[in-house]
C-alpha cells in the first residue's frame, strides 16, 4: 500500500508548487503526513488537500501567518469564520482607500476639467437639530453615519426644511482629531438622545459644489482653496459641507453633489 502522495503528486492536486509547500512546512502552516527518515522524502495524505487549498487561498487574500495558523489550528467553524470576517473586513476597508486614490490620481492626473465655478456666499444663522463630537479623521465618515441615522430617526421627513450639513474644525484635517457637528434643518428643533439644538453662526463663504463620490472630494478642496489664496480671500473658522443630493437620496454615487463652504473675509473689494 502506497505511503500517500509524493511532494509531486500533492503539488499537482493543489496546483501549488513544491517549493511553496515545502515553504508551508517550514512556517508551520501544513506538516506532510510523513517524512521519510532516510530519504527525506514528503508524503501527504489525501485528507490534506483541502487545508492545502485553504491555506493558499487564504495566503493569497494577504492573511497574516500568524492568523492562518490561528485559523487551521482550530476546529471551532465560528472561530474560524470570525477570523477570516476580520481579515476581510480590514481588506474592503484597504480595497475602498486603494479605490479613492486611483479615482482622485485620475482626475489630478488627466486634462484639467475646466475652471471651478465659485461663488462668494453670506449665509446667515440657523437653528438646526445636530449631533456634535469629537471625532478622528479616519472613522469620520462611520461616526457621520451614526449620527444622520439618528437625526433621521428623530425627524420624519415632513419636519426637515433643508438638506444636512455638516461642520469641520480645521483641525481634523491639520492634526487628524477634530470638533464635528452633522446637523439637519428642521421645523421644530429638540433634543433627542445625542441630537441637541444647535445655533450657526452667520458667515461668509467661498462656495464651490464637488460633483460625484467623495473619493476625490479632496481634489475640490485643492482646488477651491487655490481659488480662496488668489482672490485675496483670508480664511478663518470650520469647513461647512452641504449635502445636496447623497447617499440618502440616490445610490448613483455619480449624482450625488456635495457643497463645500470654505470660511473667509474679504481683504480687499471685489
Amino acid at each position: 500500500m502506497r505511503e500517500g502522495l509524493t511532494i509531486g503528486e500533492f503539488a499537482t492536486v493543489t496546483h501549488l508548487s513544491v517549493r511553496t509547500l515545502r515553504r508551508y512546512h517550514e512556517a508551520g502552516l501544513l506538516a506532510p503526513k510523513r517524512v521519510d527518515p532516510f530519504t527525506g522524502y514528503r508524503y501527504y495524505a489525501t485528507e490534506q488537500i483541502p487545508s492545502a487549498q485553504v491555506i493558499h487561498r487564504l495566503r493569497e487574500l494577504d492573511v497574516p501567518l500568524a492568523e492562518v495558523k490561528a485559523i487551521m489550528a482550530t476546529d471551532d467553524p465560528d472561530r474560524r469564520a470570525a477570523v477570516v470576517a476580520g481579515h476581510l473586513r480590514r481588506l474592503e476597508e484597504a480595497l475602498e482607500r486603494t479605490r479613492g486614490a486611483v479615482v482622485a490620481l485620475r482626475r489630478l492626473l488627466g486634462p484639467p476639467d475646466g475652471e471651478l465655478a465659485v461663488e462668494v456666499r453670506a449665509v446667515p444663522g440657523c437653528v438646526v437639530a445636530g449631533v456634535r463630537g469629537r471625532v478622528e479623521l479616519a472613522r469620520a465618515g462611520a461616526w457621520y453615519d451614526g449620527a444622520m441615522a439618528e437625526l433621521d430617526a428623530a425627524f420624519a421627513v415632513g419636519g426637515r426644511t433643508g438638506p444636512p450639513g455638516g461642520q469641520y474644525a480645521n483641525e481634523l484635517f491639520t492634526g487628524g482629531t477634530g470638533d464635528v457637528v452633522v446637523y439637519r434643518p428642521v421645523r421644530d428643533p429638540r433634543p433627542s438622545g445625542r441630537v441637541e439644538v444647535i445655533d450657526l453662526p452667520a458667515a461668509e463663504f467661498a462656495v464651490a459644489v464637488h460633483e460625484g463620490p467623495h473619493d476625490d472630494i479632496d481634489v475640490t478642496y485643492g482646488r477651491l482653496g487655490a481659488w480662496v489664496v488668489g482672490h485675496a480671500l483670508a480664511v478663518g473658522g470650520s469647513v461647512r459641507e452641504t449635502y445636496l443630493v447623497g447617499p440618502r437620496d440616490t445610490g448613483v454615487a455619480a449624482d450625488w453633489r456635495t457643497e463645500i463652504g470654505w470660511p473667509v473675509f474679504r481683504l480687499s473689494p471685489a
